[in-house]
């Protein structure tokens, strides 16, 4: 989960390393330091617990000089989030430092190791022993890489690395397994990083490390190999992102610029995926196309879905599209969860892994073991190149943009859209709808992104205006819990809902399908206990409305997020959020971004950080 960015060129390395964390930031904040080595060979290492700004100003007083060096912004795994701890990492001669995401499983026996061969540890993390162990090889090394792969050896984890050390000035080294890890090429200058918006000002460039790669790093040449040594020949990915694309654009903060984002990555999610021929809507997903012309969906009897966190909502309402258009069974898994549940999985089975980072721990090695089992896999990703795409037999990306804010808003809503049109696909592919249904299903589609402007316009206004959510972000922000409910696909928007107002406000907030509100959650209902329940036009509308009067009965206010026009809804709710009509299925896409925008005027009211929520990452690449 941690960021790595490092440099070696002939530019001061120090602000380049900084303005790279900052753009890492969303990968983890309980610390952050720099190593710099000068030119006359002094290794500078400065490092703060605590946000970025906290480096910046230990760096302020006393800028480390020189033109190579490693940063590290940290999500805390082994050892407590402060000074000492903070990466990178040294040796006990300062010949060499060190910076690492990810979990050496087995540092204990070598920390004992090294401690009984007179190395004195400064910290508490599992990093320090690969420092010590470089310590020892770099005097008989011939390279940076050399010592770096000699020292992986004796490494059993998961990782990914960046060093530099005094024995080999001009050079930088990175390595990664199980940890996302890439090489930026520039001119008479190279970088390494975590991922792409921290170098992305100095070029487009891209070598995208696989798994149980070494680069060595230099001003002018780059040097791949695996861990065995042997040279790997990779050319680079060029990559058109808008470097503006990683700015906040005006906006107070990414999670802001991101919801309003949502319907320009719709459009971009479904350019050249539905097309109009002669009049007529089609959809074409080429990989799924190449993927049935191998044969592998030939036997195909049910779809298993994967992933964590967000994605695991968008595979729910993938569940319910599916089901409903293809009539194939679909099964939802925690990735965490699948590898310890022994199973059910075979060449029978498609199964659809969805990680917005591609680089997911617990979804990559759900998706592993389900390929070891024979079942062809399909990938949902927003990152190419990602880990997650080097496993898949198909590819399907997001084409979101980047996303920098840690809680997900518009990678949710494209995965989802990108699982619809996967279901629309499977569905046609097996002969389960007609193209007149087709069309119908493609044409509301193509309308959710014009429907998503008028809720943003509605939902998110200039700061400081006064809209629509104020009163009942006053009565959430006092409230120590709220319940969520909704029936079918609205009630994984309550599930998303309440997702995100935990981690945005840290207001505990749990949901429920609301036929089970009466199965015990509804014990935890009173006056100071708000419920929110999406009550938009559907099969199940009359329903949810029965379970609201169950709420009112025990004096809770409710909060509810309804279809336009519903006349009925304000008799039940003491706040009424509206979004335009739209079938049952895409119907989620408009009602998730009330929640959404709701979440942040809470968490504004009680002074929670809105882009970086305590205790999370954007990424998380350990299990």
């Amino acid at each position: 989960m941690c960021g790595i960015v490092g440099y070696t060129g002939a530019k001061s390395a120090t602000p380049i390393l900084l303005e790279g964390l900052r753009r890492l930031e969303y990968r983890g904040y309980d610390s952050a330091g720099i190593a710099v080595l000068s030119e006359a060979g002094d290794l500078h290492v400065r490092k703060a617990a605590g946000k970025l700004e906290n480096l910046r100003s230990a760096v302020a007083t006393l800028e480390p000089a020189g033109s190579v060096g490693i940063g590290h912004t940290r999500w805390a795994t082994h050892g407590r989030p402060n000074d000492d701890n903070a990466h990178p990492h040294s040796d006990c001669s300062g010949d060499v430092t060190v910076v690492h995401n990810g979990i050496i499983e087995n540092y204990a026996e070598l920390r004992d190791e090294l401690s009984a061969r007179g190395h004195v540890f400064k910290s508490e993390t599992d990093t320090e022993v690969l420092a010590h162990l470089l310590e020892d090889l770099l005097p008989h090394a011939t390279s940076l890489g050399e010592a770096v792969r000699s020292a992986l050896a004796r490494v059993s984890g998961s990782y990914a690395i960046a060093v530099v050390s005094r024995h080999f000035p001009g050079h930088i080294a990175g390595a990664r397994l199980n940890g996302p890890l890439i090489v930026g090429l520039g001119e008479n200058e190279n970088f390494i990083a975590s991922d792409i918006p921290a170098i992305l000002r100095h070029t487009r460039e891209i070598i995208v490390l696989e798994e149980g790669e070494v680069a060595d790093v230099g001003q002018h040449k780059v040097v791949i190999t695996d861990l065995a040594g042997k040279p790997i020949s990779r050319a680079p990915m060029h990559v058109d992102w808008d470097p503006e694309a990683a700015e906040k654009g005006g906006h107070p903060f990414f999670y802001v610029k991101e919801i309003v984002e949502q319907p320009q990555s719709l459009r971009r999610a479904l350019l050249g995926r539905v097309q109009d021929e002669a009049g007529k809507l089609t959809l074409k997903l080429d990989a799924l196309d190449h993927l049935a012309a191998s044969g592998a969906l030939d036997g195909i009897r049910r779809i298993t879905l994967l992933g964590c966190g967000s994605s695991v909502h968008a595979a729910l309402l993938a569940k319910y599209a599916f089901e409903r258009w293809a009539r194939v069974p679909v099964e939802v898994c925690i990735a965490s969860e699948y590898r310890y549940a022994d199973p059910i999985v075979g060449p029978d089975t498609l199964v659809i892994a969805v990680a917005q980072s591609g680089e997911t721990a617990d979804t990559l090695a759900a998706t592993r073991l389900a390929r070891e089992h024979g079942a062809p896999i399909v990938a949902v990703t927003n990152v190419v190149g990602s880990a997650i795409t080097r496993v898949a037999d198909a590819v399907l990306y997001l084409q979101a943009g980047p996303e920098i804010s840690v809680t997900a808003t518009k990678t949710f809503v494209t995965t989802t859209t990108v699982l619809y049109m996967a279901g629309l696909w499977l569905a046609k592919h097996l002969g389960a709808l007609h193209d007149a249904e087709m069309r119908a299903e493609l044409t509301a589609l193509l309308a959710i992104p014009d429907q998503m402007e008028q809720v943003i316009d509605r939902y998110v206004l200039p700061d400081g205006a006064e809209g629509p959510l104020e009163a009942v972000a006053d009565r959430l922000a006092k409230s120590q819990s709220c319940l969520f409910i909704g029936r079918g696909p609205a009630c994984v928007v309550a599930l998303e809902g309440a997702l995100k107002l935990k981690e945005l406000s840290y207001v505990h907030a749990e949901a429920y399908a609301a036929g089970e509100l009466k199965h015990g959650p509804i014990a935890l209902l009173d006056p100071q206990t708000p419920l929110v329940a999406i009550a938009t036009a559907g099969r199940t509308y009359e329903k949810v409305i029965s379970n609201v009067e169950e709420v009112l009965a025990r004096g809770a206010p409710v909060i509810a997020v309804a279809t336009d026009g519903d006349r009925e809804i304000g008799r039940h709710a003491s706040h009424v959020m509206t979004v335009p009509a739209a079938p049952e299925t895409f119907e989620p896409l408009l009602a998730v971004i009330p929640l959404q925008v709701l979440a942040y005027h809470v968490a504004t009211r009680r002074g929670c950080d809105i882009d970086q929520p305590r205790n999370l990452a954007k990424s998380v690449t350990v299990e």
